[in-house]
């Protein structure tokens, strides 16, 4: 189990930022596994949302496992995706992506098994700084403490 103030420290890390442009194709894919129809006027599917603003804030699914020290890749439970959508997405438009680490604690629970949570904030706006949309992010990372 790593040590809680390795944890504690990730506290405030920002990744590097950078562009997001969701593609037709990239659209057109995540449209049709969701079983709905095309959006109209290129509005992206909110799907985009798993994925659009951890690449675009320059980091990965992988890197943030690594982050939290993950013990295994079944050792993170999603608490929560919390999206916030101020205008739609729209196809082939970049988007600048902030994202950073707000929260990041040891806890315990009602069994007395030790688990970090940690919480990923994404700002996603337009090239002008217009604030299009925000992911909050909640993971546990269960511990083995055999």
């Amino acid at each position: 189990m790593p040590e809680e103030d390795s944890i504690v420290a990730l506290r405030g890390r920002r990744f590097p930022g950078g562009e997001y442009t969701v593609q037709h194709w990239e659209n057109f894919l995540l449209t049709e596994c969701t079983g709905a129809e095309p959006l109209p006027g290129g509005m992206v599917h909110p799907a985009a949302l798993f994925h659009l603003p951890i690449a675009g804030a320059g980091t990965s699914i992988a890197e943030m496992f690594d982050l939290g020290q993950a013990e295994s890749d079944v050792s993170i439970l999603i608490e929560s995706y919390d999206w916030e959508l101020h205008t739609p997405l729209i196809e082939d438009v970049p988007y600048r992506v902030t994202g950073e680490i707000i929260e990041a604690e040891r806890l315990s629970d009602d069994r007395g098994r030790f688990y970090d949570r940690i919480q990923f904030l994404f700002n996603v706006s337009d090239r002008g700084g217009t604030p299009v949309a925000r992911t909050r992010i909640t993971w546990r990372y269960t511990r083995n403490t055999l």
